[in-house]
């Protein structure tokens, strides 16, 4: 293996500097889609939880970033090894898991992106070493520090024990998710209610805390900036379905009908 080889994934690197990346979820099972976006982000998330899309469109979706700054990433439908597995093995630099509500939610999830002995990733990355241009030897020997452990806290529970989650070794980043934050207490779609927000604030500042970077979802330029200064280091500017409804109501602006 080549002892110089530097990493691929240049995101773990803009987190430690405290640098601002921005992304998006992409639901869209297109290679143009994400072709298009990868010209402008720094990462997308391929979405295999609630997306229509198949390991075999995830894999074109994650090609359709080759030769761009964009890197890509994978969420699961949960927080399992096994669907885990294929993602990295077609070229995804991350997982995001889901409902990681407990310290051992947190560890099984940040053993499932790393070779013995540090984790439990089974060997088969036949097609992860195309996609980066690179050899076998030198994808293994940079994977498990290019691989980004995502952990989502997005149930009550999760901000019940938010010190213990973060406490685990291998989390590479932590993003809140509002929506299902509030689905967990019954709230469904009130981000502006005053216990969704308490809860936010509470797993905003267990993570920060930690020294763990943060990311979030950020709807508004305005809420960005302020998430940026609280010291998020990856912003989700959107779904693509939310970034195309934005794009197409922008442009009926100041159109008489």
């Amino acid at each position: 293996m080549s002892a110089t080889r530097q990493p691929l994934n240049r995101l773990k690197q803009a987190w430690r500097d405290k640098q601002p990346t921005f992304g998006a979820i992409a639901t869209i099972p297109s290679i143009q889609t994400v072709r298009i976006m990868a010209q402008q982000l720094d990462w997308i998330i391929v979405d295999l939880e609630h997306g229509p899309i198949d390991l075999s469109t995830a894999h074109a979706m994650i090609t359709a970033t080759a030769g761009t700054p964009c890197v890509p990433l994978v969420r699961i439908a949960a927080n399992e090894p096994h669907l885990a597995k294929a993602p990295m093995d077609l070229g995804a630099l991350g997982i995001n898991f889901p409902m990681i509500s407990s310290r051992a939610d947190a560890e099984k999830a940040a053993r499932s992106v790393r070779y013995p002995p540090r984790g439990d990733r089974l060997w088969g990355p036949f097609h992860a070493p195309f996609h980066w241009n690179v050899s076998m030897a030198d994808y293994m020997a940079t994977a498990d520090d290019d691989m980004v452990c995502m952990v989502t806290i997005e149930h009550v529970e999760a901000v019940e024990c938010i010190d213990e989650i973060m406490a685990t070794p291998g989390i590479d980043i932590a993003v809140i998710g509002p929506g299902d934050l509030a689905t967990s207490i019954n709230k469904r779609g009130q981000l502006e209610d005053p216990q969704v927000k308490s809860l936010i604030a509470r797993a905003e500042a267990g993570i920060l805390k930690s020294g763990v970077p943060i990311g979030g979802a950020a709807r508004s330029a305005e809420q960005a900036n302020a998430m940026i200064a609280r010291g998020y280091v990856a912003l989700a500017l959107g779904f693509d379905w939310s970034l195309f409804q934005r794009g197409i109501a922008a442009s009926f602006e100041g159109i008489k009908r």
